[in-house]
C-alpha cells in the first residue's frame, strides 16, 4: 500500500514539474508555474520520506534528514531574499552548482555502498558484481555532475568578478587529453578488482573536476549566459542519473525536464548569436579590446544630448521602444524605468520594450527584471517583433544595452560578435544612448552605433537619469 501510495506521489509531482515547465514559458503565468512545481517537490520529498522502503524498512534517521531540509531551506532564503538583480546570474550559477554536486554525491555514495558491499568478495573484477546499466548511471552521475559543479563554480566566480578569463597555448588539446582519460579511468574502474576499485574511480572524480575547471576558465564573459545553460542541462542529466539508480519516477522526470530544456535553451542561446556551440566553446569572445579613452575613435566622433531635450524628444513622440541591458540592473533602475513609461503614455506615447535574448547575464535577465517592477508583459517585444517595431519609431532609448545593438555584427567582419543577430536600433529616427562611460560592453568590443549621426549619448547612472527625465516630464 505504503509503495502504491508512494508511486502517486511521484506521477503527481512529475505532472507538476511539467505543468510547472509549461507555465514558466509565459511572464503572466510563470510565477504560479514557479509554485506548482515546488509543491510537486514538496509531495516528492514528504513522500520519499515517509513512504520509501527497502527490504521492508524505512529511511529512518529523520533528525539528520530535516536538519539537513531546515538548514538549507534557510539559507537559501535569506540568500534569494538578499541577493541584488545584477547577481541574479551568479546567483543561479551558484545554485546549478549545487544541484551538480548533489548529484555527483548520490552516485558517488552508491558506488561506495556496492564497493563497500563487495570489496571482500572473490570476484574478479568489479563487472562481475555490477551490471553494466547500473554502472553506466553511476559514472555518468559521477562525471557530469562533477563537471557541472565545478563549472559553475568558475561561472560564478567569473560572473561576480572574482576568476579572470584564463587560457594557455593547447588548452584545448590540453582538455581533449584530460576528457579521454576520465573515460579511461572510469571503464577501467568497471574492470578493476572488487578489492582497489575505488582507487581508480576516484582518479576519476578528481581528472572530471580538473576537466570541468579547464573547460570553462577560457571561455569569454560574453558567452556567459550560453554556458550557464549548457551547466544546467547537465546538472538535469546528472540527476536523471540518481534518478534511474533508486527508481525514483519524480527525480528521473525532473532530471530530465531540466536536462532537455537546458539543451533546448543553449541551442536557442547559440542561434541567436549566430554560433555553434563548439565556437562558443572553442572560439570565445570576451574582455579582449580596449575602450576609447574619449569621446574620439576610428568611427568619428559622439555627440552629447541634454536630458531636457531627451525628455522633449520622447514627450512628443508618437512611439518610444526602451532598450533594457545589464546598465539597468546594476543601477536597480527597473522601477523607475516603469514609472517614465507611465508618464510617456499619460501624454499619449506608446511605450514599449525590446528584449535581446541574450542581453543580460543569463537568459530572460531583462525579462526578469522588468517582471519585478510590474511592466505589462504585453510590452515586452522579442528581437523579431522589435526590430519590425524600430522603423515606425520616433525614439529608441538605450539604458546600459551595449552589444546587443552594435552594428558591427552586421557590418564588421572582422568583429567577433560579426554575425550575432541585434537590435536594429538604427532604424529608429532618433537613438538616445545611456551609459555610465564609453567603456565597451560585456565582450569588450567598441560599439559603432555610438557615433552615428542618428544617436546622441546621455551619461549618467541609469536610475539617476531615468529619475531626472521623468522629472523634467512632470515639469512639461
Amino acid at each position: 500500500m505504503g509503495l502504491s501510495i508512494l508511486s502517486i506521489c511521484y506521477v503527481v509531482a512529475s505532472v507538476t514539474f511539467i505543468l510547472g515547465l509549461k507555465m514558466l514559458s509565459n511572464p503572466a503565468t510563470a510565477r504560479r508555474g514557479n509554485l506548482i512545481a515546488a509543491g510537486g517537490m514538496i509531495i516528492a520529498i514528504a513522500g520519499t520520506i515517509f513512504l520509501y522502503e527497502n527490504d521492508g524498512k524505512r529511511l529512518g534517521n529523520y533528525t539528520w534528514i530535516f536538519s539537513a531540509i531546515i538548514i538549507g531551506s534557510v539559507i537559501g532564503s535569506l540568500v534569494a531574499k538578499k541577493v541584488k538583480m545584477t547577481a541574479m546570474p551568479e546567483l543561479v550559477s551558484f545554485f546549478n552548482g549545487m544541484g551538480g554536486a548533489c548529484a555527483a554525491l548520490i552516485s558517488i555514495v552508491e558506488f561506495d555502498y556496492l564497493y563497500r558491499a563487495n570489496r571482500l568478495m572473490d570476484a574478479t573484477s568489479f563487472s562481475d558484481v555490477v551490471p553494466s546499466g547500473h554502472y553506466l548511471a553511476i559514472i555518468a552521475g559521477t562525471i557530469i555532475g562533477s563537471v557541472s559543479f565545478i563549472g559553475s563554480m568558475i561561472a560564478w566566480g567569473k560572473l561576480s568578478g572574482k576568476v579572470k578569463d584564463y587560457s594557455f597555448k593547447g588548452q584545448h588539446l590540453f582538455n581533449l587529453v584530460v576528457l579521454f582519460f576520465v573515460v579511461a579511468m572510469a571503464v577501467y574502474t568497471y574492470f578493476s578488482s572488487t578489492h582497489h576499485a575505488n582507487i581508480p574511480f576516484f582518479i576519476t572524480v578528481a581528472l572530471a573536476i580538473l576537466y570541468g575547471v579547464f573547460f570553462v576558465l577560457p571561455i569569454g564573459g560574453a558567452d556567459m549566459p550560453v554556458v550557464i545553460s549548457l551547466l544546467n542541462s547537465f546538472t538535469g542529466i546528472a540527476a536523471a542519473c540518481g534518478g534511474f539508480l533508486y527508481d525514483n519516477k519524480a527525480m528521473l522526470t525532473g532530471g530530465i525536464l531540466v536536462g532537455a530544456a537546458g539543451t533546448l535553451l543553449t541551442i536557442l542561446m547559440c542561434r541567436a548569436m549566430n554560433r555553434s556551440l563548439k565556437n562558443v566553446l572553442i572560439g570565445s569572445f570576451g574582455g579582449g579590446a580596449k575602450a576609447a579613452s574619449d569621446a574620439t575613435s576610428t568611427h568619428g566622433n559622439i555627440k552629447e544630448i541634454s536630458l531636457s531635450d531627451a525628455a522633449m524628444l520622447m514627450a512628443y513622440s508618437k512611439k518610444v521602444m526602451i532598450v533594457p541591458g545589464y546598465g539597468l540592473a546594476v543601477a536597480q533602475a527597473q522601477h523607475t524605468c516603469h514609472e517614465l513609461e507611465k508618464a510617456l503614455e499619460e501624454k499619449g506615447v506608446e511605450v514599449k520594450y525590446a528584449i535581446h535574448p541574450v542581453a543580460g547575464r543569463m537568459p530572460g535577465h531583462m525579462n526578469v527584471l522588468l517582471a519585478e517592477a510590474d511592466v505589462n508583459y504585453e510590452n515586452l517585444l522579442e528581437m523579431d517583433d522589435a526590430n519590425e517595431e524600430f522603423k515606425s519609431t520616433d525614439v529608441v532609448l538605450i539604458l546600459g544595452a551595449n552589444d546587443v545593438v552594435n552594428p558591427a555584427a552586421k557590418n564588421d567582419p572582422s568583429s567577433p560578435i560579426y554575425g550575432m543577430p541585434i537590435l536594429e536600433v538604427e532604424l529608429a529616427k532618433t537613438v538616445i544612448v545611456n551609459k555610465r562611460s564609453m567603456k565597451p560592453g560585456y565582450a569588450g568590443i567598441e560599439n559603432q552605433l555610438f557615433y552615428q549621426p542618428k544617436t546622441s549619448m546621455l551619461f549618467g547612472d541609469a536610475k539617476k537619469v531615468l529619475q531626472e527625465l521623468l522629472a523634467e516630464l512632470k515639469n512639461m
